[in-house]
């Protein structure tokens, strides 16, 4: 890797005992002797000479860009270096695997881990050489990557003394970890409790000794400092310290030792003093003399001052006795406050103990203590609401403090002796007005009760307060207590105490029931937003009703109050229990998929007046869904009912019949089939019958089949005889055939196969789309008659494989039914009939011979079909339906649905008229003359005569022409009018017309709103005749919606205004809205805080249900009172230490905030008073956060003046002498052999020849070096 430097033993002794020897010498101040002048530096000792190709006279300009040039990468903050690893110390020494292999992978991953870029490359001598570049942090990170895992690992011990191992480490381990990364090493310190002194490192053999280099270094520089601990009697150590730390301050200044002199509540004599030793000795010899001069020259008095008074002496934070040391020079010994000692010891020089004996008595007896006897449930009443009436007071008097304690009938008065006995005597008169006007009264009631008589959100306990204008103290839980105290005007109190024991004598009547009813039913008991349970609370308003949480699981319902109405509750929600299990009745209806359409009925008509008219819950599967089970679900009866009137539409729809067959039910698997293929060919042979099999293992022998009467028969003998085979012998055989010709096996409406089957008796089973398989035909039945179908169907099969055409005429008239659409007409046929090919001649050809190519009876039957249709068409008329142009769209329906419809129907042809074009202007009328237009007469028009665009053509049979214009007629749309209040139109409408689209689109109508500037009433309603009904009933059931929602919207816009502070705004909104987001979720109510330019600052809206915007009150109003309980105190803390009190982000003050449940204030830059911080909160809270904050002012403190300690005595770069030591005139730094001293004038710094620029043009005060770098 890069060089080191090694210290040798002989270096290191040098480096244990100081500079060496040509160092050691007196600072320079200018030769006096030949030895003086040898020691100094020369020239170009002192500036070592530039590059060569720099230092050359003639090529300055060439220096100048060579410097220029070097200097420039600097400003880049990407570097680059390489590092050699020997052969020897190669982990991976495969030549073969250059670039590949693990040693290729180690890189790329280096590469992701640091960010920095590698290259490799073979030395000749097999090593590897590494250029790293990037930013310096990653090059030593990948460094000490590529030293651990690309080079074998050797280890070496040193050993320095234990004590010096923690420099090794660091503060936070920082200083061990920048060695690791600059040697790329690992090392391993032992642990505080192990013994040992070894320090092991790891790592490159270079990398080791550069480690060994620089934990020697830092023992070698710890071997020069030292520390001493000195034992001074504790009484003496404010003499050292001096008043306010001033003198031992002095002290380390003048020595730049560090002297810790302990504080005084730490009860220890030993003062440690650490820095260089020769700092440490004078610190020592100067705390010692002070010592001793002190211990010979004082004396001591003892005095007696009350307890109570010790206090004042002390002053605030101590700062009394440091005032009395600073004036008198005499220290003052105060017993600890665990102590029942009253004596005072002064100390001192005997002629200072006269001063500050005066002050101690003065600052003692400055202040009286009194008390005021006062019973304690008149305190608040004394201190007023928030604080008014001791707030008059202690604003005259501000210096006495006056303190109410719990419990005790007593005041307790601190302050100046002159203003205590006014103070006294104001108390004194507001008790005994108070003693005079004031009662209370105790009443002892159940805990349990307690809750009850406070009230939801405390509106009971704070209806009686209102009305009786009393205070009324209910204990807390955690009390146990039963006493509830009632406080204020004797007639009101009297009053109060009667309601309470009236409620709680209630309350012990009351009695608790728990329901068991299932968790299923509790949703529908208290119904959506809680309508249905609201109604039960209206009709026994004495009974708590309360259900488990759902998460629970539970069933347990819990009613609560008077015993008689609890137990009608009881019976009331029984009851409405049973009716909901009776309405939980659930059967399941099979109804073929082709009726699902009819049960819904247009727009859903039919199953919703099933739904209405039989009271109960029908389920229809989804369209994509195979299921065909419709569920019903209500009362038993009501089910009941609901599945024969849809069994009913089915039965009229398709004549549906249901019966059941016997069959053993070991023969049922069997009868199913692989995949359900037996079954399912007999469904389909049968008209889709419906087969239903009972579950597997069930035992049942009962098969059921529903379908229309005559295919359920057919089923039935199909099933039966299969059934029987089965049991007999069954035989089975397979045969091919091509796709296309099943549809010609099986035949019209499955005439063919039927044929075969009756002749055989065997069961023939085509394969289905979802097969793989699609030319296996199965044959089943006994042995004997699957041979003979299979010889009937191998001999079809033959004949259809032989190809023949045949020629037939068809009128070229009717050759464009047969090709229009693409063929579709042609493509039926070929479908039908085995893949028939038919041919007609090209259009324009006045040809009718067509081609039929296929096998020889599928064309014979393709023929017949053919001439079928031409029957048809030959005997197709052509009818007139006339209906306005305006109703045509209405007609034919979304996407013509309507239209084709009918067309598939009736079998006819439906040609609508060309739309005319109501947009376009009048033709320009001709120019007449005698009465004719360009010589043409005009014949009036007939107004019995329909439009052209009003004509609708229909072709196809006379009878069909004739059922379809009926149809077409029905679908003619009809309008009515609905009254609606104009109000409610936009609300009908809805967002972007949505609302209105729905109802358009459930209806299938057409719905006008009037013009908003016509203010009418009529809303028109037009579509199919059926359809409007359900419509118009859609739309008032809509206004009556309209309407509630109208009556709850003027409900919940109730208005209600508070009053709050605006200081206790951020309190009640709470950190990112957490508390006023609460009491807006929990209280459904909207709470709006005033705006910034609003006039009235302290007024907060609740809007909502009326009874919900008063407990949304009651809630911000608990809160406002608990706030105004808090007080806040100010106190001074140093701002140095601020900073270290809020902690990263915030963290240490948050964590003071949260301890002691108060709030704190720091001073904003710029403040008047950078100290001073306030504390907001309980004042039991804020005394102790109080006195936290101070104790961790004190701790940080001290490190603060350790720091400016160090600052102030930092030496400046390059030594010197210290300010107090005196010392010639300065010479200026002197150098032997310089270039000038064969000239006696001072060099010319302007010359760029003497001081060459380093690419940047020199200023003449500028320094000749060029600007400095930092």
């Amino acid at each position: 890797m890069s060089s080191v430097a090694v210290l040798t033993q002989e270096s290191f002794n040098e480096h244990r005992s100081g500079l060496l020897p040509e160092q050691a010498g007196a600072p320079v101040a200018g030769p006096s002797s030949a030895e003086d002048e040898d020691a100094l530096p020369t020239y170009k000792e002192a500036f070592p000479p530039l590059p060569e190709k720099a230092s050359s006279p003639e090529g300055s300009q060439e220096a100048n860009n060579a410097w220029t040039t070097k200097i420039r990468p600097l400003k880049s903050s990407i570097i680059t270096q390489v590092f050699h690893v020997p052969l020897e110390e190669r982990k991976y020494k495969d030549i073969n695997q250059f670039g590949e292999g693990d040693q290729a992978k180690v890189c790329v991953d280096i590469m992701h881990k640091t960010g920095a870029h590698l290259e490799l490359s073979m030395a000749k001598d097999q090593g590897l050489s590494i250029m790293v570049s990037g930013k310096l942090d990653a090059v030593m990170k990948a460094r000490k990557e590529i030293v651990s895992r690309l080079q074998t690992q050797a280890s070496a011990t040193v050993a320095i003394p234990k004590e010096h191992h923690r420099f090794v480490i660091g503060k936070n381990g920082e200083k061990l970890q920048e060695l690791e990364l600059k040697t790329a090493t690992k090392i391993q310190i032992p642990r505080p409790d192990d013994p040992s002194n070894l320090i092991k490192i790891s790592g490159t053999k270079e990398g080791l000794e550069k480690a060994k280099h620089e934990i020697l270094l830092i023992s070698a520089e710890q071997d020069k400092r030292a520390v001493e601990r000195v034992n001074i009697d504790k009484v003496y150590h404010p003499f050292i310290t001096g008043a306010y730390n001033k003198l031992v301050t002095e002290m380390m200044q003048e020595t730049g030792a560090r002297i810790n002199v302990p504080p005084p509540s730490v009860n220890k004599t030993e003062i440690v003093i650490t820095g260089e030793k020769e700092q440490v000795a004078l610190a020592v010899a100067m705390i010692k003399k002070i010592y001793e001069e002190k211990k010979k020259n004082t004396t001591t008095i003892a005095v007696e001052v009350k307890k109570s008074q010790h206090k004042y002496v002390i002053g605030p934070k101590g700062n009394t006795l440091q005032e009395i040391l600073e004036r008198t020079g005499v220290s003052v010994e105060i017993p600890p406050t665990d102590s029942s000692s009253e004596t005072v010891i002064l100390r001192g020089e005997p002629d200072r103990l006269g001063q500050a004996l005066t002050e101690v008595y003065a600052k003692a007896n400055s202040y009286t203590v009194s008390s005021v006897s006062a019973p304690s449930w008149l305190h608040r009443f004394i201190i007023g609401k928030k604080g008014q009436n001791l707030a008059k007071i202690t604003q005259q008097m501000p210096k006495v403090h006056i303190e109410f304690t719990e419990g005790e009938d007593k005041i307790t008065l601190e302050g100046p002796t002159k203003d205590i006995q006014m103070v006294q005597t104001q108390i004194e008169a507001i008790v005994s007005d108070l003693v005079s006007r004031m009662d209370y009264a105790e009443i002892s009631v159940d805990p349990k009760f307690h809750r009850h008589l406070i009230g939801k959100g405390g509106a009971n306990i704070n209806r009686i307060k209102d009305q009786h204008k009393v205070s009324v103290r209910i204990p807390p839980d955690n009390e146990k207590s039963n006493l509830i105290r009632i406080e204020g005007d004797p007639q009101g109190v009297q009053e109060a105490k009667k309601e309470l024991l009236e409620l709680a004598s209630r309350m012990e009547n009351e009695r608790t029931k728990d329901m068991i009813i299932e968790q299923r039913f509790h949703r529908a008991i208290i119904g959506q937003k809680g309508e249905k349970i609201k109604e039960v609370r209206d009709k026994f308003p004495e009974v708590v009703i309360n259900f488990p949480d759902p998460s629970q699981k539970s069933d347990i319902v819990q009613l609560r109050g008077p015993r008689t109405e609890v137990e009608k509750c009881t019976k009331f929600m029984q009851k409405m229990v049973a009716e909901m299990v009776e309405n939980s009745y659930s059967v399941s209806v099979p109804i073929f998929k082709q009726f699902h359409k009819n049960i819904i009925g247009k727009g859903g008509a039919n199953i919703k007046k099933i739904r209405e008219e039989t009271n109960t819950k029908i389920d229809l599967p989804a369209e994509n869904s195979n299921s065909e089970m419709i569920i019903i679900t209500g009362k038993k009866a009501n089910c009941e009912a609901a599945r024969n009137r849809i069994l009913a539409i089915q039965k009229e729809l398709a004549n549906i019949t249901e019966l059941e067959v016997s069959i053993p039910s070991k023969l049922h698997n069997s009868l199913i089939g692989s995949k359900g293929r037996f079954v399912r060919s007999i469904m389909e042979e049968c008209g889709g019958v419906h087969i239903h099999f009972p579950t597997e293992g069930s035992g049942i022998d009962a098969v059921t089949i529903r379908g229309p009467a005559e295919e359920v028969e057919k089923a039935k003998k199909q099933l039966l005889s299969l059934a029987e085979e089965k049991q007999t012998k069954s035989h089975t055989a397979e045969l091919r055939a091509k796709p296309e010709y099943h549809k010609f096996l099986i035949g019209k409406g499955g005439g063919n196969i039927r044929k075969v089957r009756d002749s055989t008796g065997a069961r023939i089973i085509f394969p289905t789309p979802e097969d793989k398989d699609q030319e296996l035909i199965t044959v089943i039945g006994t042995e004997e008659a699957v041979a003979e179908a299979q010889k009937e169907l191998e001999a079809l099969i033959k004949s259809l494989d032989n190809v023949v055409e045949d020629v037939m005429t068809v009128d070229p008239k009717h050759h464009r039914y047969f090709v229009a659409r693409r063929g579709q007409v042609l493509r039926d046929i070929a479908d039908e009939y085995g893949g028939v090919m038919v041919s007609f001649p090209r259009t324009g050809s006045q040809s009718d011979r067509v081609t039929l190519k296929g096998a020889k009876d599928c064309v014979e039957a393709a023929k017949k079909r053919m001439q079928e249709i031409i029957e048809d068409l030959d005997a197709q008329v052509t009818m007139e339906c006339v209906i306005p142009q305006k109703f045509h769209r209405s007609i034919m329906g979304p996407k013509g649905s309507r239209i084709q419809q009918i067309t598939k129907d009736h079998n006819v042809q439906i040609k609508f008229p060309e739309r005319e074009d109501l947009q376009a202007p009048p033709a320009e009328a001709p120019v007449q003359e005698n009465g004719e237009a360009n010589g043409e007469i005009k014949e009036p028009v007939d107004p019995t005569v329909p439009k052209k665009c009003d004509v609708i053509v229909l072709s196809g049979r006379k009878e069909k022409c004739e059922a379809a214009i009926e149809a077409l007629k029905a679908l003619v749309p009809v309008t009515i009018e609905v009254e609606v209040p104009f109000e409610l139109h936009r609300y009908i409408i809805g967002q972007k017309g949505s609302g209105i689209r729905k109802m358009m689109d459930e209806f299938e109508v057409n719905i006008q709103v009037p013009a908003p500037d016509l203010q009418s009433d009529i809303i028109s309603i037009t579509g199919l005749s059926t359809h409007l009904d359900r419509a118009k009933e859609g739309l008032l059931e809509r206004v009556k919606e309209l309407q509630a929602e109208q009556e709850d919207r003027a409900l919940r816009s109730f208005k209600l205004t508070i009053t709050v502070d605006p200081k206790y705004h951020p309190k009640i909104i709470g950190r990112k809205g957490a508390i006023i987001t609460q009491i807006r979720t929990e209280h459904d109510v909207n709470i709006q805080f005033p705006e910034k330019n609003d006039e009235n600052q302290d007024q907060i809206t609740i809007t909502g249900y009326e009874q919900n915007a008063t407990a949304a009150r009651d809630a911000i109003q608990a809160i406002v009172d608990e706030l105004e309980e808090m007080i806040s105190e100010d106190i001074t803390l140093d701002s140095r230490v601020h900073a270290r009190i809020i902690g990263a982000r915030g963290k240490g003050i948050r964590k003071i905030m949260d301890e002691f449940k108060i709030d704190l204030r720091f001073p904003q830059s710029g403040a008047a008073d950078p100290n001073l911080v306030t504390v907001t909160g309980r004042p039991e809270q804020v005394d102790e956060a109080i006195d936290h904050l101070l104790n961790l002012e004190e701790e940080y403190m001290a490190d603060v003046v350790e720091n400016e300690a160090k600052m102030a005595h930092m030496k400046p770069f390059g030594g010197g002498a210290t300010a107090e030591e005196p010392r010639g005139p300065s010479k200026g730094f002197v150098v032997r052999e310089a270039p000038w001293t064969t000239n006696e004038k001072a060099p010319d710094m302007s010359s760029s020849e003497d001081f060459p620029s380093f690419g940047a043009p020199v200023a003449t005060k500028a320094s000749p070096w060029g600007p400095k770098r930092f």
